[in-house]
């Protein structure tokens, strides 16, 4: 009898022969290092930005005040905890919008916005790097998708000025897999000439970037933050926690909350999450964690620049070794982890066939000898590999 399962099985005998197959591996974190399927290695594949989601303060509070495990509700029906409204007050003031609603992730809070917001007769232009989430949610949308070249303007302006109708323009702010940073101030612009909604996703600038010592994102930091419509970022990113945000006008919230499916028919993130969120707040915003990262950021960049690996127009904390065949890509990283180095290969889907890379993850927990370490482990695998 052919088993119900057979085509299933085919497509995982394709995934394996094109290299795009995946396991779960086994892994144990502890502070900057990690036991990856029972071998220790220098961790740098974690987005635990500046290393709060392992703060002996913040654990030992939210013990302190654990009542329960979860509400086990929706926050529309019983899940409201009043910790929810003091983390959105904080956030709301964080990212200086009038309101701020709070998802149980980061991918949910993308699918609610833009789910809400869009319809099929939106026209939605999404940059080409976009995240999966965003990704997910354009189409959900029924609406109408176009999508412009990575950080192009001109590509923008070309595609939207013919269009008519609700427009909405989304992006990133550090984009996730190559760690460069968006340029808002002539999307913001092209976008607002054109009557656009401006969707920004700071999921891995929120925190990190900012304008003095807010640390309140990257349109903060880049002087636009007045141009942003809705703000989309992550508490499981530099805030070490869990969870996501939406931070916009009252309207925008009030219309999430009412329609947003995302929101409504799942339960609310439990409260002790809520109070990890708050207590890392004001430990993010002193500026010393981000001094630390900055200068990790700084000297893996420079090292491996040098050692003639490409890394392409990086500046943050995430560094994509740029490969291009996935099982090259694949035999690097399990080079890299015997050595007792561990960092994933990015492959299609999240990344275009051909184009496969090594993400690097950097936190204001690695320390100086560690990267040292690293990048002569860097070497001795990438010349093996004929990568350098």
């Amino acid at each position: 009898m052919v088993s119900k399962y057979n085509y299933l099985e085919r497509e995982l005998i394709r995934l394996k022969r094109q290299n795009f197959y995946r396991t779960i591996k086994a892994v144990n974190v502890k502070g900057s290092t990690a036991i990856v399927n029972g071998k220790e290695a220098i961790h740098f594949s974690s987005n635990d930005y500046l290393g709060l989601s392992q703060n002996k303060h913040i654990l030992r509070k939210v013990v302190e005040q654990l009542r329960q495990i979860s509400q086990c509700s929706s926050r529309l029906i019983a899940g409201n905890d009043p910790k929810f409204i003091e983390l959105e007050e904080h956030l709301s003031k964080h990212r200086g919008t009038e309101s701020s609603l709070v998802f149980p992730t980061g991918y949910m809070a993308n699918l609610g916005a833009i789910t809400t917001l869009a319809d099929k007769n939106t026209t939605i232009f999404s940059d080409e790097l976009n995240h999966a989430s965003i990704i997910d949610a354009c189409r959900l949308s029924s609406a109408n998708i176009r999508v412009f070249g990575h950080n192009d303007s001109e590509c923008l302006q070309r595609l939207m000025q013919y269009c008519v109708g609700k427009k909405i323009v989304i992006t990133e702010g550090i984009f996730s897999i190559n760690g460069d940073i968006s340029k808002l101030q002539q999307i913001c612009d092209v976008a607002k000439s054109n009557n656009a909604i401006i969707v920004l996703d700071d999921a891995h600038g929120d925190f990190i970037l900012g304008s003095g010592h807010s640390f309140s994102g990257t349109s903060s930091y880049l002087g636009v933050n007045n141009m942003i419509d809705i703000h989309i970022s992550s508490l499981s990113k530099a805030l070490g926690c869990f969870g996501g945000y939406v931070a916009a006008s009252r309207t925008v919230r009030e219309i999430l909350i009412n329609k947003s499916r995302q929101f409504i028919y799942t339960s609310a993130l439990p409260e002790h999450l809520c109070i990890s969120a708050l207590l890392s707040i004001p430990l993010a915003k002193k500026g010393n964690l981000q001094k630390r990262l900055f200068d990790n950021i700084k000297m893996l960049s420079h090292g491996l620049k040098k050692l003639g690996f490409l890394i392409g127009d990086s500046t943050s904390q995430i560094i994509p070794i740029m490969v291009g065949d996935e099982k090259v890509a694949i035999e690097l990283s399990d080079g890299l982890l015997k050595n007792r180095v561990f960092a994933q290969p990015i492959r299609y889907p999240t990344v275009k066939k051909g184009s496969a890379c090594l993400r690097i993850s950097l936190t204001s927990l690695h320390k100086k000898d560690q990267l040292v370490y690293a990048l002569d482990v860097f070497e001795k695998v990438g010349k093996r590999y004929n990568m350098i």
